[in-house]
């Protein structure tokens, strides 16, 4: 696999005869509208097929993959013409493997919201060993409130991954509710109910992994917050259900703000089965134009991790999206405009917009102008996804966990296939 980085008057067809690939796989594995230009300066990955089949009448997905060896999900991963389905003709040729070494095992997890279309969740599930449909909440009665998950949890049990319940204390309002979650932190009454709720609902509907997302928890509570996880993880062993955590991205034991302090590191990852990095949103639309996830500061927050917890439980958040900043920052302004991958690069070519890889943060970005206002776009592409994917497998992480899942970003998916093995969340 090679990633190509697109010159001055090159095209699709040029990039295709210099590697001797072809141009319709090329346009399938980076997600390039056929219709359109390629920007400079973009990221090309040029994958070259070592075997392939060609389908002959009578033949399913089945047969194929029974005759090779392999299973059907990994056909479905090698060949995104198939979008994730079954469906396959006469004379259709399919890549069976690539020659390219793996580089390691990871596990994915990918985050969606109950509306994922049919389509995005039909083409990701083959990639993904769990999935979290977000969120479960709660009242302060400790009653459940549940998302409209049940179609997400049969196609996903469906596609052989694990769905996973995450519980937060997130608010109708989209903001987390630390005085809902000391209430719940200050009455052990309370958390059993709840707690008793979460079983319940699992039994129900066939999750077997509970992923607690507490976020902006008071600092003079993260004992208690401790003390919960550890009263959760009684609760669901003996059900073989696993515990996981949602963690700030921290450096230090000592790093001061709400969103760190009650999250210890070394406490909660003793007490998790896993625990996810939320390893994103140093850009954020509230913010100043920077990247979404600058390699620098992952690694930072990553090496500080498995010095406090067994790097065989940690998942290394990858965000699968962008921000649309105005500049100059204005703290009053209107928020940045989040934006997928995708749409970044048809937005760089739509502006005749130059895509600049920046080597510390190693993230792409690009600058323009529209009605006299200046923009500048941060967003994820091949070389920075390779980047993070590298850094997990480096420090030997469990898996990464993808936030969110609501845009097919081909490229990431790409990489993960061709340069890794998945792995199972039960290993």
């Amino acid at each position: 696999m090679i990633i190509h980085t697109v010159k001055a008057g090159e095209t699709v067809y040029s990039i295709a005869r210099q590697y001797s690939a072809s141009p319709s796989q090329i346009i399938r594995d980076n997600g390039i509208d056929p219709s359109s230009q390629i920007a400079l300066g973009q990221a090309l990955i040029i994958a070259i097929p070592t075997l392939t089949h060609t389908v002959s009448p009578g033949e399913t997905l089945f047969t194929i993959a029974i005759k090779y060896g392999i299973g059907v999900n990994q056909l479905r991963r090698n060949n995104l013409s198939l979008m994730g389905s079954d469906a396959i003709y006469p004379g259709q040729v399919l890549i069976i493997s690539y020659g390219d070494e793996k580089l390691g095992a990871l596990a994915s997890n990918g985050y969606a919201y109950p509306y994922v279309s049919d389509e995005t969740l039909r083409r990701t599930l083959p990639f993904l060993s769990s999935l979290t449909p977000f969120t479960y909440g709660f009242s302060a009665e400790g009653e459940l409130i549940s998302p409209e998950d049940t179609r997400l949890i049969s196609a996903t049990l469906d596609s052989g991954a694990v769905p996973i319940m995450i519980l937060s204390s997130l608010s109708d309002k989209g903001v987390f509710d630390n005085t809902l979650t000391s209430m719940l932190l200050n009455d052990i009454s309370l958390q059993e109910t709840l707690l008793s709720n979460v079983i319940s609902n699992m039994n129900a509907k066939g999750y077997r992994v509970l992923d607690l997302d507490f976020e902006f928890i008071f600092p003079e509570e993260r004992n208690l917050y401790t003390e919960f996880a550890e009263r959760a993880k009684s609760i669901l062993e003996p059900y073989g259900y696993q515990l996981w955590i949602a963690l700030a991205p921290k450096t230090s034991s000592e790093q001061s703000g709400l969103l760190y302090e009650a999250h210890d590191y070394a406490s909660l990852g003793k007490v998790a089965d896993r625990v996810l990095l939320m390893t994103y949103e140093w850009g954020y639309s509230r913010g100043p134009a920077m990247p979404v996830s600058p390699l620098d500061k992952v690694e930072q927050v990553a090496r500080y991790a498995v010095s406090e917890i067994d790097p065989s439980k940690i998942f290394l958040g990858v965000p699968n999206y962008g921000y649309d900043f105005t500049i100059p920052f204005d703290k009053g302004g209107p928020p940045a405009k989040t934006i997928s991958n995708e749409e970044a690069i048809r937005l760089a070519v739509e502006t005749d917009s130059e895509i600049i890889f920046d080597t510390k943060s190693q993230t792409p970005y690009f600058t323009y102008t529209l009605a006299g206002v200046n923009h500048e776009v941060h967003f994820e592409d091949a070389r920075s996804i390779k980047a993070k994917l590298a850094l997990a497998s480096e420090l030997d992480l469990f898996g990464v966990g993808v936030w969110n899942i609501m845009n097919f970003f081909p490229q990431l998916w790409v990489i993960f296939n061709i340069l890794y093995n998945k792995r199972s969340i039960f290993e």
